[in-house]
């Protein structure tokens, strides 16, 4: 009978075991502990006029964070926002993602915004990933850029949020199907040290990179995988599809290779943001938020393209104005897609 015992708990312990391993050499453990967090604190940021200022700016023209948190006009040019409905949030328009995502009211509207939230339950959702609630964002929100956004800009940035207009404006949860939900647990990473902007004298591609970093370029004009993953060798090569109220998007290869644009000076890019058009004659699609990105300087503006001229040239040819075909780099289907 001993012997039997002893069986039956071998049987029983090894493959808990081998379960066990499989998980730790795979998907980890978070899915089933939930995102890594640092605790919060009381910090509160001083609302200055300078971080007002600089908020004001940084949400509206830099981060563009309206563009994605506010409900949008899609029948008019640009798809500008509902000015009244500023940052009251809405559903994520996207088409084929992994369930419902809505991108929460952040105004202080106390019963369905921000209002009750902390500067710090703001500051870790902003550039760590983690909820108010505690629960991991969907990556949609680029928070794993926004973790290089300097202790200074995320103050203007709540300083500003919090200056907003109260808007009442019920949304359900955001509901991320299974597996999906717990797989983001893996995502978050505290920010532990304090995270410094490059000052006036740092270079210009330092400088350029910070700004595209915070205007999430990468993001949308990076092709994806099956899983959603950045293609590695793929940065800022176009192919992203879109599919929503504007259409059927692919993003444009923004790298300085012919077939992306090399073709552009300086002053056609800075124009190309500020109007909307490629030389007066293409029109962005409005997917493209350069309703918000057009109110940056001249300055902001140009140290992006110096920084876009640096990254790899990627020969990826992308062009929604042809037939859209199999692309066998990026693995979607897009304008020009045979040709690569």
């Amino acid at each position: 009978m001993l012997k039997l015992a002893k069986i039956a708990a071998y049987a029983l312990v090894v493959p808990l075991g081998l379960t066990a391993a499989g998980i730790t050499a795979t998907i980890g453990w978070r899915p089933f502990l939930g995102p890594r967090a640092r605790p919060l604190t009381n910090r509160k940021f001083e609302a200055t006029p300078e971080r007002l200022q600089r908020g004001a700016y940084f949400v509206e023209h830099v981060a563009a964070c309206t563009h994605c948190h506010s409900p949008r006009d899609w029948s008019k040019r640009g798809a500008p926002l509902i000015e009244e409905m500023k940052g009251a949030g809405t559903l994520f328009p996207l088409k084929g993602l992994p369930g419902r995502l809505v991108a929460p009211n952040l105004t202080p509207d106390l019963e369905t915004g921000a209002g009750t939230w902390s500067d710090d339950q703001l500051a870790r959702a902003i550039r760590e990933g983690v909820g108010h609630d505690g629960r991991a964002l969907f990556p949609m929100m680029p928070y794993q850029h926004f973790r290089e956004m300097s202790d200074e800009d995320l103050a203007s940035v709540i300083v500003y949020l919090r200056s907003l207009p109260p808007v009442r404006n019920p949304l359900p949860k955001s509901e991320i199907i299974f597996p999906v939900k717990y797989l983001i647990r893996n995502v978050p990473q505290p920010v532990l040290q304090p995270v410094s902007a490059p000052g006036p004298n740092a270079g210009a591609l330092s400088r350029g990179r910070y700004l595209t970093q915070m205007a999430g370029c990468i993001g949308c004009h990076t092709p994806q995988d099956e899983h959603g993953q950045p293609i590695p060798g793929l940065e800022f090569g176009g192919g992203f599809v879109l599919v929503g109220p504007w259409g059927r998007v692919a993003s444009a290869n923004i790298t300085s290779d012919p077939a992306g644009i090399s073709y552009y000076t300086r002053e056609m890019f800075i124009q190309t943001i500020r109007t909307g058009t490629v030389s007066g004659v293409r029109e962005l699609a409005p997917v493209m938020p350069w309703h918000y990105f057009r109110g940056m300087t001249d300055e902001d503006l140009s140290l992006i393209f110096t920084y876009l001229q640096s990254v790899k040239p990627v020969h990826h040819s992308v062009d929604n104005a042809e037939q859209p075909t199999y692309c066998r780099l990026c693995r979607q289907v897009h304008g020009l897609g045979e040709k690569n």
